[in-house]
């Protein structure tokens, strides 16, 4: 199975105890054989930094150990599930570009039938900067070329109409060239950061988010802040979720949730 997680917060130094205290949600990562590796993508200061690594069949995927040495306040997290490209690091999500990070579930039906047309699309820059061979990262060039485009690529404070205009832009084109080679309909389920702003699509599999003020339910190593020390709150949003707990909200399909640095969710058709 594949799992995404995003993660925006308003401390750099409670990742960790935010992961277990959703452990009722992530605890169904479980030992699965299908799972062929992970991978965490965060922001440290001005730099974009990924730790990734392959998984032995049966291994117990611990998001928390995983994270126990990030300090971040945004973090991309994937637990890959191989449709398309064998478990390599250049095929291993999430995938960086400049200030970019992304991570994708699902698979693009007859990818290598359109993947000439979908690079025919990106401006050259873009396209050379492909690593792998996974339909993932080239709908997140995609992506790419369309912020491009709209001169957004680079801007911090990215317009979040232009982005939703990107992103659905991008869902339409890969729906269009998958049904002219005969492909099934694509599942395009992703979240896309550039640290300051996160969205989250989904597109077939389900998502949830949650919003959430303070630990109320910290690890029992859990070493409390100073007194005085801001409060965290943090907003979450994972895939793959069926069954809610308290707090977690499901995104109705063919939406995007924003999440800004106000740690406020909003909610858009595609």
């Amino acid at each position: 199975m594949s799992r995404l997680i995003g993660y925006v917060a308003n401390r750099a130094d409670r990742m960790r105890d935010a992961l277990y205290q959703e452990r009722e949600v992530l605890r169904q990562e479980a030992a699965s054989t299908d799972a062929s590796g992970w991978g965490i993508g965060f922001y440290a200061g001005d730099e974009v930094l990924h730790k990734k690594r392959p998984t032995r069949p049966g291994e117990l995927v611990d998001w928390q150990h995983i994270a126990g040495d990030v300090r971040c306040d945004c973090a991309v997290l994937h637990l890959r599930q191989p449709t398309v490209g064998d478990f390599r690091a250049e095929n291993a999500h999430p995938f960086r570009m400049r200030s970019w990070l992304f991570a994708h579930e699902g698979t693009i039906g007859r990818f290598d039938a359109m993947r000439d047309n979908l690079a025919e699309t990106m401006p050259d820059f873009l396209r050379r900067n492909i690593r792998g061979q996974t339909d993932s990262e080239y709908l997140f060039h995609t992506i790419l070329a369309l912020l491009h485009d709209a001169g957004q690529l680079d801007n911090p404070d990215i317009n979040e109409a232009q982005a939703l205009t990107a992103i659905s832009a991008a869902v339409t084109l890969v729906e269009r060239l998958s049904a002219e080679v005969g492909g099934a309909e694509p599942s395009l389920s992703f979240i896309l950061t550039n640290g300051r702003t996160m969205y989250a699509l989904r597109h077939g599999a389900p998502m949830a988010y949650v919003e959430r003020q303070g630990l109320h339910d910290p690890p029992e190593d859990y070493k409390a802040p100073p007194t005085g020390s801001t409060p965290l709150r943090y907003a979450m949003m994972v895939s793959g979720v069926e069954e809610l707990p308290a707090g977690w909200n499901a995104l109705p399909d063919r939406s995007v949730a924003i999440i800004e640095r106000k740690l406020v969710v909003t909610v858009h058709p595609l």
